[in-house]
């Protein structure tokens, strides 16, 4: 019998918290001292700003308060862990015009959520079903259809990897714009009047000659995110959402998780409204409507970007994720040691690493993200502490605010780091 979706996610959650609980009782085995391991809680069901209101990070609250003050942010959710345990997580401002951010709140995350794809890549990997040098288009290739091949117009293409699109190295140029954020102009050259498919898009993107050998240099792609998740969803045979959810969010403990809608009226429960810098000019609709609306809802088509940007969920489950793909032992990790050394491999400041922007030979990773309405950081440093930072509000800046986020998260660390309470409300107590 065929399940549903609901079916296969309950079980999924069922079958992850067997695998937490026993990795609970067997990492009490041949010790004398009770098992300290826990089930991780349903931390959009648990979290309150109360439960971060301390008065010694009172003064944390007013710098928060005063940087979104500064930007013009509506609402920021911000969660901050240590060796994979969750100190502090609070929302502040408003998730909507009348509703005050709270931790459980979730946001679009936008290009975070390739962090997220590399992750479904990786546990593919793991179970044989790809190697990361695997051809991707062409004849031979994952994705070989007679469609696609048809289409190609330059023979590079059949060169592509898997870790080609996983950084940035596909080959694929911006000239005639970034076919993730060109829905209108694509379907006025087609002369379309639906919006085009992830397969259409494809054809298109195969139509154009590539900037540069594969594997060569690197240029930021969203569309090759894309094409990763395109990946994932003809080996695994599940949509990419399903693939995700079921076999790396529910067994992290993100229940949350969902593609997001395009606009304010598809919204999942739980979600807050997005806002746009107050000069900002409303966009042309991304299906060619006609119509105006504002940018960060119908300007662009967020639902088709899939595994380049589209998830949504809240700040302390996005750092549960990142709790088990570090290589901690306190959290569970859902891939292996390898895969983790994997991604956070360090080349050079020219290589992009799988799934996150970069990360240092010091052990700081980053990953970042930015469209209309969004601006999200994931910062993890060194010492074993790990921000991560949503807000539901743009700025001119765009991708620039990042780099002011993380001067944030300096100053906030030096003075606040030590104040944080010894705590992990990733369980429950």
């Amino acid at each position: 019998m065929r399940m549903t979706k609901k079916t296969r996610i309950i079980v999924a959650v069922a079958l992850s918290a067997l695998i937490m609980a026993t990795i609970a009782m067997t990492s009490s085995f041949g010790s004398k001292e009770p098992a300290t391991r826990r089930l991780p809680v349903n931390l959009n069901e648990t979290l309150t700003n109360e439960v971060s209101d301390t008065a010694v990070l009172r003064g944390f609250d007013r710098q928060v308060k005063d940087y979104m003050t500064a930007w013009g942010l509506k609402g920021v959710s911000l969660s901050v862990m240590r060796n994979d345990s969750l100190l502090y997580s609070k929302g502040y401002g408003w998730a909507d015009d009348k509703e005050p951010m709270e931790p459980s709140h979730i946001l679009r995350m936008a290009s975070v959520s390739k962090l997220i794809t590399a992750v479904g890549i990786m546990i593919l990997q793991e179970r044989g079903q790809l190697t990361l040098k695997d051809q991707v288009f062409g004849p031979g290739g994952i994705l070989d259809d007679s469609l696609y091949n048809a289409v190609i117009a330059d023979t590079l293409y059949t060169k592509i990897t898997v870790e080609d699109l996983l950084r940035h190295k596909g080959g694929f140029s911006k000239k005639g714009g970034d076919p993730m954020f060109s829905t209108r102009w694509i379907m006025m050259q087609n002369h379309w009047k639906e919006v085009p498919t992830k397969e259409q898009l494809t054809k298109v993107q195969l139509s154009r000659p590539l900037k540069f050998e594969p594997g060569t240099w690197q240029e930021y792609s969203n569309y090759g995110y894309l094409a990763l998740s395109m990946v994932i969803e003809k080996l695994s045979g599940m949509s990419y959402e399903d693939f995700m959810q079921e076999n790396v969010l529910i067994p992290a403990g993100c229940v949350s998780f969902k593609i997001a809608g395009n606009y304010y009226a598809d919204k999942h429960p739980g979600e807050v409204r997005y806002y746009v810098q107050k000069d900002d000019e409303p966009a042309e609709e991304f299906n060619n409507s006609g119509r105006k609306v504002p940018r960060c809802y119908g300007g662009n088509n967020v639902t088709g970007l899939l595994g380049a940007g589209a998830w949504v969920g809240s700040t302390p489950e996005l750092a549960l994720l990142v709790a088990s793909i570090d290589g901690k032992p306190e959290v569970p990790d859902i891939i292996s040691k390898e895969s983790v050394a994997a991604m956070t491999e360090y080349f050079d400041p020219d290589t992009y690493s799988l799934g996150w922007n970069d990360t240092k030979p010091t052990g700081e990773w980053t990953r970042t993200g930015t469209f209309a309405g969004t601006s999200a950081l994931v910062k993890y440093f060194p010492d074993g502490e790990c921000w991560v930072f949503i807000s539901n509000t743009s700025t001119y800046k765009g991708p620039g605010l990042a780099k002011f986020t993380t001067e944030l998260f300096e100053k906030l660390r030096a003075s606040y780091s030590d104040k944080f309470p010894k705590r992990n409300l990733f369980y429950a107590e």
